[in-house]
């Protein structure tokens, strides 16, 4: 199989989510418990990243009942709740990791982002613009 070096994943097998993802994840110690698998919501909020939806658009499973089996507000508390836990954060670092420790991780080319990096002391960059004449 071709690899595929451009693509985001927007939905994860249960078996990759239990071996990336699921070590990673911690759990509230107060509140209710979620009432659907932490796989399903993880695919939730891949669907939330990779569409740009607004949350109370996400097109969540019924239950027998024809009820939404979760609320849109509850899956947004807990995104938050792995926000702040650092989950994210810990998600990527193992990810890149393991593709290090694998020799998979290519750095031959790496791309800067300044669209957020401030000017230092409010420095002033001029840009010479070369004209031919």
């Amino acid at each position: 199989m071709k690899p595929r070096y451009n693509w985001i994943p927007t939905e994860l097998s249960e078996n990759d989510f239990n071996e990336f993802i699921f070590p990673h994840i911690t759990s509230g110690l107060r509140g209710p418990k979620p009432k659907i698998s932490y796989f399903k919501m993880f695919n939730y909020f891949l669907y939330l990243m990779h569409t740009g939806c607004q949350w109370y658009k996400l097109p969540i499973d019924k239950d027998q009942i024809g009820r939404p089996e979760i609320s849109y507000s509850r899956l947004f508390r807990h995104f938050q709740h792995w926000i702040t836990s650092g989950f994210f954060d810990r998600v990527f670092e193992a990810s890149v990791a393991k593709l290090a420790k694998e020799s998979l991780l290519d750095t031959s080319v790496l791309h800067g982002d300044g669209t957020t990096t401030a000017a230092k002391k409010g420095a002033i960059i001029l840009v010479e613009v070369a004209t031919n004449i």
